[in-house]
């Protein structure tokens, strides 16, 4: 496709393209290959967690040569067929007691490894469920109630893995800390505002510099009440992370292998070849999703009446996390919160078209990966009886994109770099402001 004229009237075929490139480029297969570690002298013992860890397992295993051994816990529905790894299924975003056992026997695979030994870990989003080991004094009924508390909160991601590192006896470095004196090779796939490895499935394998105390912050902040047991083992200190400096983790290699700019850059090259100008507007947005999505439609308005900053036709991208305080009786999900907030403020605006989903196939609890709008969105809602503040108000905006057959389904993508939000403004809207 060489200009927009090309794409008018395939308007979501487009937006759909670019979302497709934006997982596509967050691929295990295309990103583990270049980032495997040497052979070791000893074993190669393989571990990991998250939504695409499994996928990551599979890429392992196609390109070493050599042997192997190892366990990953991902999301139920994610797993793929390893023959050497060992994948393990467990519940996400509120964690299990599969989760919970997996995490346990990963850290007895780990113990009594030696020098000669290189342990390579396989780290991605949703590995903050999927490895609930509670340290002593804590429950799993504990850690289900305050993830789900966190859930709901408003508390951003990194907020929420903050406390979430201050009680496990796995995350903040611990597993790595377990690893010694073998040599430990993270590979990451970051889902993060900021790509903090400390903050990509609370970190693992990495130091930690947050504390008991910022973790206790975060709970007043957001008037989480905590089992009285819980708000013991932070205020003791006893949930203490692995810091920076522990010897523990000297010679660990951490790299980052996929990463939401380079989803949205891999957007952005499908937009071009079509003929479409593209501005990334940033990578880590956050905030409430109804707050960036009246934001994100300003910008659009000022673009369709003014050409201003950008002419058209041009793609609006950006990536991060956004949150979703739940106050009403839908079922969230900041993707699909953000669209509707987007379009209301848009009011039907010509020309502009929007599609916002999470690139692991979920957004928040659902099994949809997110919503696509256009200009006659809302008069087809009002047509329907389904007023969109109504769904608003009510944080419904899957129940609101469902009726109107205009969720975006994926299934599971067996990878996870965070959301992706694109705003399309064709030439049909500078026209339509020209002839007012």
């Amino acid at each position: 496709m060489k200009n927009m004229d090309l794409v008018s009237g395939r308007e979501r075929e487009l937006l759909e393209a670019l979302f497709d490139a934006a997982v596509a480029a967050a691929q295990p297969d295309k990103c583990i290959p270049p980032h495997l570690p040497a052979a070791p002298r000893g074993r190669l013992v393989v571990i990991g967690a998250g939504k695409a860890s499994a996928a990551m397992a599979r890429a392992v295993e196609q390109h070493w040569p050599g042997k192997l051994e190892g366990l990953v816990v991902t999301r139920y529905g994610y797993a793929v067929a390893c023959d050497r790894i060992e994948i393990v299924e467990a519940a996400h975003p509120v964690p299990d007691a599969a989760g919970q056992q997996a995490a346990a026997r990963m850290l007895d695979l780990v113990s009594g490894l030696s020098v000669d030994d290189t342990v390579l870990c396989l780290i991605s989003g949703g590995g903050s469920s999927l490895l609930p080991l509670p340290l002593e004094g804590i429950t799993l009924e504990d850690k289900q109630a305050v993830s789900r508390a966190l859930l709901t909160s408003g508390a951003s991601i990194s907020e929420m893995n903050c406390v979430r590192r201050h009680l496990s006896a796995i995350k903040g470095g611990r597993l790595a800390a377990a690893c010694h004196p073998a040599k430990v090779v993270t590979l990451l796939i970051s889902d993060v505002p900021g790509d903090e490895p400390f903050d990509i499935a609370s970190g693992p394998t990495v130091a930690d510099p947050s504390t008991c105390a910022d973790a206790l912050e975060i709970v007043r902040r957001y008037g989480i009440e905590l089992p009285l047991n819980v708000r013991q083992v932070l205020e003791s200190g006893a949930g203490e992370s692995i810091k920076p400096g522990d010897p523990r983790l000297a010679g660990h290699e951490v790299r980052m292998i996929a990463t939401p700019q380079m989803a949205l850059e891999a957007a952005a090259r499908v937009a071009e070849q079509a003929g479409v100008a593209t501005y990334i507007l940033g990578d880590s947005l956050e905030g409430e999703a109804r707050d960036v999505g009246k934001v994100m439609a300003g910008i659009a308005l000022q673009v369709a009446r003014r050409g201003q900053p950008f002419a058209t036709p041009c793609v609006l991208l950006s990536g991060g996390e956004t949150t979703v305080t739940v106050r009403g009786d839908g079922r969230g999900g900041r993707n699909v919160e953000f669209l509707l907030a987007a379009a209301i403020a848009l009011r039907g605006e010509p020309g502009v078209y929007g599609l916002a989903g999470d690139t692991d196939g979920v957004d928040g609890q659902e099994e949809i990966a997110g919503a696509y709008f256009s200009p006659d969105s809302l008069a087809r809602a009002f047509d329907k009886k389904m007023p969109p503040m109504h769904s608003l108000d009510r944080n419904d905006g899957h129940g609101f994109f469902q009726a109107m057959g205009d969720s975006v389904v994926t299934g599971p993508t067996l990878t996870n770099v965070n959301d992706f939000r694109a705003i399309l403004i064709t030439d049909s809207a500078k026209r339509n402001s020209h002839a007012s």
